[in-house]
């Protein structure tokens, strides 16, 4: 859990995940397009993302395709966020 809080600690990492939520399985030449950042920094920020287990990477010939993971966001949802949006015992929201 703690490799997805860091990857989602940064705000180009965040503006990648919601890109592929649009459009999922970009290239690299596709991502490197949307931001103002040199290749390198486009594939830094991936590698972060990949090793936080947010994206996979299918090979398709020469390019690798870039496709979002949803599945780490739900179990910090579940284990970190859910538990502290919910009303301790006893208490009464009036939200």
């Amino acid at each position: 859990m703690d490799n997805v809080l860091k990857a989602l600690s940064d705000p180009a990492r965040r503006a990648m995940i919601v890109s592929l939520h649009r459009e999922d399985g970009q290239t690299l030449r596709q991502l490197e397009k949307q931001f103002d950042m040199s290749r390198f920094g486009v594939m830094r920020h991936l590698s972060v993302l990949e090793e936080a287990s947010l994206i996979t990477t299918v090979r398709k010939g020469r390019f690798k395709h870039h496709y979002l993971n949803t599945a780490p966001l739900r179990e910090v949802q579940d284990k970190w966020f859910r538990p502290l949006l919910e009303a301790p015992a006893g208490v009464v929201c009036t939200g």
